[in-house]
């Protein structure tokens, strides 16, 4: 004869076995599905750091950007800036993509050259070229802007 405890016992034994294989196929089930069909990693949206300026763009004429070319050649241009990829400052062909090539552009970015500054390309600081004329910083800009 069974006594009711020894029935209540094996009730039980058997509801926690039962929760442990139960638990245990869930586990499994969710790492197979997880190890066997992962999700692709989803890269953040890339922000555009050249942030386009509309506007025409006039031409640059050969010589001027050919000796805008050899100003920055002698220059200390390429301590912060580099032909194609960003280092310290913007790539020359980003700024180029970022403004259009016309007179207003030109001396204003001759300016930024001469006096300096900051922000227009995040945290890098432009240093000063105080001893740079006008002239010689408005051919350095023509050189960049045709590298569009």
């Amino acid at each position: 004869m069974h006594s009711f405890a020894a029935d209540n016992y094996l009730f039980v034994l058997s509801s926690r076995l039962l929760l442990i294989v139960v638990l245990f196929g869930y586990t499994l089930a969710g790492c197979f599905s997880a190890c066997s069909d992962p999700e692709p990693a989803k890269e953040p949206p890339k922000r555009d750091y050249i942030k386009r300026i509309a506007g025409a763009n006039d031409s640059i004429p050969v010589a001027a950007a050919q000796r805008g070319e050899v100003l920055i050649a002698y220059a200390d241009c390429y301590t912060c800036h580099a032909l194609e990829h960003r280092a310290k400052g913007p790539a020359f062909k980003d700024i180029a993509a970022r403004y259009p090539v016309n007179k207003g552009y030109i001396s204003l970015l001759a300016q930024r050259i001469i006096l300096g500054g900051s922000g227009a390309w995040g945290n890098p600081v432009m240093t000063p070229h105080p001893a740079l004329s006008k002239a010689d910083a408005e051919l350095m800009v023509s050189y960049i802007l045709s590298l569009k």
